[in-house]
């Protein structure tokens, strides 16, 4: 379990305090894919790179597994950092050393001798899918390709933890979708706490158990996926689940109301069953939806005329289907 209590981070440059982090109080449980979401200059990078001292906080406590990283000496802590992977948008592997190499780099570090290191490796790429690629070398392989080797590079050590930070930003959105699959796959098989840093909403409902959003360095808000996606109760929030570009909302002239979709049946159709049913004409402003083992999930917001909007609420109501005004 990964704790963090009263953790700021306080950067001094030129006489000025930047304050990057204030107040950060999270618990991570064992075995959770936890998301960090936040908009850029946040914070979150910090936040994450603060978790396994990257970058050394100011103030405040950092435990692992009950231990304070903050408190450990130099020795031990190197020993209990080899149970935190970590990945990077840039993937930062070496472009001198194979992709054998790349994922017998943190082994060789560790002292782990080189036949039982390559075998390890090995082991790696088949479990990322790419056990073909051992002798290619970071030039020779694709942005999807890359990350992949930095997973692998990251489990090595057999860590107990694996932080991402933006590990998907650089990638188009059918590769980020494979190296998504992928960790949930490896959060699934090997047991590994998965900590993911993004300012993509997608990313954390594609692959997340629980979410914290910061805010101007602060936690703004924390909860389980489905509870913030569907009932925001921050503007930072509503901010990153809505559309960035709100001017159709914002210009709608009816009440809008967001349908919230939280597991009704696909073959249900909604929409145009409300239209047929109250006669009411509603335009879309916005729709967000996926289907997840024939389920729907997701939302769309609506505009509804003021003297149809009774009828078009009772309707909702009557079918059970959540809603909230959208202002």
């Amino acid at each position: 379990m990964i704790e963090l209590r009263g953790l700021e981070k306080i950067y001094r440059d030129t006489g000025e305090d930047i304050v990057a982090l204030q107040d950060i109080n999270l618990t991570i449980e064992d075995g959770e894919i936890f998301g960090i979401i936040g908009l850029s200059g946040a914070g979150k990078s910090t936040l994450v790179r603060c978790i396994n001292l990257l970058e050394k906080p100011t103030s405040g406590q950092v435990l692992l597994d009950g231990k304070d990283l903050m408190s450990l000496p130099k020795k031990e802590l190197l020993r209990i950092r080899q149970n935190i992977g970590m990945i990077f948008q840039g993937f930062n592997l070496l472009e001198q050393r194979n992709v054998l190499g790349n994922v017998c780099f943190p082994l060789e570090i560790a002292g782990v001798k080189s036949g039982d290191a390559k075998k390890r490796a090995r082991e790696l790429l088949a479990l990322v899918g790419l056990e073909d690629r051992q002798n290619s070398y970071p030039s020779q392989l694709s942005g999807g390709q890359k990350q992949r080797v930095a997973i692998a590079r990251a489990l090595a050590t057999n860590p107990k933890y694996l932080l991402c930070d933006e590990a998907t930003s650089a990638l188009d959105p059918n590769t980020t979708r494979s190296i998504l699959e992928l960790l949930k796959e490896i959060n699934r098989t090997l047991g590994v706490t998965i900590i993911v840093i993004t300012h993509e909403m997608r990313v954390i409902d594609a692959i997340c158990d629980r979410v914290a959003v910061i805010d101007q360095s602060r936690i703004a808000e924390v909860g389980n996926v489905s509870e913030v996606f569907a009932h925001p109760k921050s503007a930072i929030a509503r901010e990153l689940i809505l559309p960035s570009d709100r001017v159709t909302i914002e210009e709608a002239h009816g009440r809008k109301l967001r349908i919230l979709f939280s597991g009704e049946e696909t073959r249900l159709p909604v929409l145009s069953q409300l239209i047929l049913d109250t006669g009411c004409p509603v335009n879309v402003l916005f729709a967000d939806t996926k289907e997840t083992e024939g389920l729907l999930q997701g939302q769309m917001i609506l505009e509804v005329s003021p003297e149809f909007d009774t009828k078009v609420v009772s309707w909702l109501e009557g079918h059970g289907i959540s809603y909230e005004e959208e202002v």
